[in-house]
């Protein structure tokens, strides 16, 4: 049986060594796999008539590239509105809130995202730090961690939220020494009293907007991502998008375990392990161990500076602890939200104790890890943890000098260990990037930039925030390719070119590993294909 396509005249890059393959061409069997390496003229002699034949002209071709840490549905949804993540100060903001009413209908809702905190510089962040603007109309901000948000007085008014509230999470309504709300909403219990009451779009907006991310994806060289979430319908729009051809990345799922889940919600996890489709399945569960930095909801050792982020997301820990527990010894990889040290160290813990009670090759990892003392990072290597972050969170939220948000909070003494993808590497652990899009841009070529420059990506000239930490661009490419496909347990069929891979290939204009990190972002994306198919092609190719 003939190939359904061939591709020729490439440059195959192996991301074990960083160098290229001996062959120069390759064929993919109808079924999605590659079936045959060799030179241009043994593939060219295997295609038929229905063979797409393609000449890459040079262009170097890497296994599919694969966001480590992704939320496509919401993110589809969160990115809807007005973008304020370049707003770099209360000013820039005000200017881009006010233009936007205007285009706004008569008691229509404003719905914005990508606030940066930093804007607010000493101030607090509060709804009245952007008045008049937001005073007659109803109107919720995102905040860029989107673990918070701002809601306008009026918002407020129609959600009925005029005091504090009490959660069976870590979450709150921040209020003034009064009683009355300031605005700022914490974690997802608190947004989503305002939330419910905002309008909503319809499903058929919300499957288009997702089908158009995910091609967007597609075009910026991903071939894969780890699908952070599973919330609401998510699963029925990936399965709707795959049984229609519309599904343009591959997914791995992990639903969310949130706290008050007893032994049946834990069962049901487990019992939708492996389900799925095509170009989709659901595996692994993702748990929150705690918030975030810059609002005041991480789980830190100390507390910050203004005396915050002190509790776990869980109540109680020792119940984490427990449900870690039942997943690994059914055999559930599990991937734990945890920023500041005291939530790693815990994750940490949890994920010993499991491997203790039930040995077992179960590929537990921890998300975010943006600050830790040394003696936590040798420990992911010994538990067989991954470490899975997101440099551009410190590139373009942080800055070198320290005088960011993020940084005032910890002190110099935390926040000179920021985003350690250097020194966790260097301990033995299998580190994964990936963007946690929608809190940063998703194209890998920047994620992978971010990891090797460390430099705020709206101005390269300033100084790197940690350069210590950097990876090099042959460990930042593995680690969006081995490295994703080890965390997944697909090492066997992905992260490679060679007979039997996935053929999920990414086809650049340049060597992603040799290029210049500042360069990296421009790089050309040629050519995408996810299991034989093409997803992306540039018009002179």
């Amino acid at each position: 049986m003939h190939p359904q396509l061939a591709l020729v005249n490439a440059r195959l890059l192996d991301p074990a060594t960083g160098g290229p393959l001996r062959h120069t061409a390759l064929a993919v069997t109808t079924d999605g796999l590659i079936g045959a390496l060799g030179d241009d003229r043994d593939i060219r002699a295997l295609a038929g008539p229905t063979t797409t034949t393609i000449d890459l002209k040079g262009a170097t071709v890497t296994p599919g590239l694969v966001d480590g840490h992704l939320h496509p549905v919401s993110g589809a949804e969160l990115t809807h509105g007005l973008d304020l993540s370049g707003c770099a100060d209360l000013d820039d903001v005000r200017a881009a809130l006010a233009r936007h009413k205007k285009t706004l209908a008569p008691g229509a809702w404003l719905q914005a995202w990508g606030l940066d905190p930093n804007v607010f510089g000493e101030r607090p962040v509060e709804a009245a730090a952007l008045a008049p603007v937001l005073d007659d109309v109803p109107a919720l901000l995102l905040l860029f961690d989107a673990h918070s948000m701002l809601a306008s007085p009026r918002a407020l008014e129609l959600a009925g939220v005029d005091g504090p509230h009490t959660f069976d999470q870590a979450a709150e309504v921040v209020c003034d020494p009064q009683g009355r709300p300031t605005g700022l909403l914490l974690e997802d219990a608190a947004c989503a009293l305002v939330e419910r009451v905002a309008p909503q779009p319809t499903r058929a907006e919300r499957r288009d907007r997702l089908a158009a991310a995910l091609r967007a994806m597609a075009a910026a060289g991903l071939t894969g991502g780890h699908a952070m979430d599973a919330n609401g319908d998510s699963l029925d729009l990936y399965r709707e998008l795959d049984e229609a051809g519309e599904l343009a990345v591959r997914l791995r799922v992990a639903p969310w375990c949130q706290p008050g889940a007893d032994a049946d919600a834990v069962r049901e996890l487990i019992e939708l392990q492996g389900t799925g489709g095509q170009l989709w399945h659901v595996a692994g569960v993702k748990l929150f161990m705690d918030g975030t930095i810059d609002n005041g909801t991480a789980w830190l050792e100390r507390p910050d500076c203004h005396g915050e982020s002190t509790h776990a997301f869980w109540p109680d820990p020792d119940t984490y602890t427990h449900v870690i527990g039942e997943l690994h010894r059914a055999g559930v990889a599990t991937a734990t939200h945890a920023i500041g040290d005291a939530a790693v160290r815990h994750a940490l813990d949890a994920v010993a104790k499991a491997r203790a009670g039930a040995p077992g090759d179960v590929r537990h990892r921890i998300e975010h890890i943006e600050t830790v003392p040394d003696d936590t990072v040798s420990r992911f290597a010994e538990l067989g943890v991954v470490a899975s972050m997101q440099p551009t969170h410190c590139c373009d939220f942080t800055r070198a000098d320290h005088t960011d948000n993020w940084s005032r909070r910890l002190g110099e003494e935390r926040a000179g260990r920021a985003w350690r993808c250097r020194d966790l590497w260097d301990a033995g652990a299998q580190v994964v990037l990936g963007s946690d899009w929608p809190i940063a841009p998703y194209p890998p070529l920047g994620v992978m930039a971010g990891a090797r420059h460390r430099r705020p990506s709206r101005d390269l000239t300033l100084p790197p925030h940690g350069p210590e930490q950097a990876l090099t661009g042959l460990e930042a490419l593995r680690a969006m390719t081995v490295n994703a496909a080890y965390a997944a347990g697909e090492e066997r069929v992905a992260g490679f070119i060679g007979v039997g891979a996935r053929a999920d290939l990414t086809v650049l204009g340049g060597d992603p590993a040799a290029a210049d990190a500042l360069e990296l972002p421009d790089l050309d994306v040629r050519l995408t294909v996810l299991g034989g198919r093409i997803t992306h092609r540039a018009a002179d190719l």
